[in-house]
């Protein structure tokens, strides 16, 4: 039954617009039991440079992590495996000072409820 709960999490990151990186950003997902990637996962992360990655208005965008992507989001959809628990690693390339003085902060993920 606990398999089935996961099963219907999806969970939400906003990536607040303007990440102080001179690359890019990207989120991977990970198996929280191996801290290996998820075996058979269709799409295991997301970048600032992913191809169709939909950008809001304000230059933010919405991360999606789940077992399933929702209609309409698969662009920003990260798969987190069937029945997995799993853990994100949110990475910087070419980290700005903002990072580093803490004046830009990378929100927590949450549930969707």
């Amino acid at each position: 039954m606990h398999n089935v709960q996961i099963l219907r999490r999806t969970y939400h990151l906003i990536v607040p617009a303007k990440a102080p990186v001179n690359q890019y950003w990207s989120a991977t997902v990970y198996d929280r039991e191996t801290h290996g990637l998820i075996r058979n996962a269709k799409m295991l992360s997301r970048s600032s440079q992913s191809t169709g990655l939909q950008v809001n208005p304000d230059g933010s965008v919405d991360l999606y992590f789940s077992h399933k992507a929702s209609a309409g989001k698969e662009s920003n959809w990260i798969e987190t495996g069937n029945g997995k628990n799993f853990e994100v690693m949110f990475r910087f390339y070419g980290p700005e000072k903002p990072l580093f003085d803490k004046s830009w902060k990378l929100p927590d993920i949450e549930e969707v409820k």
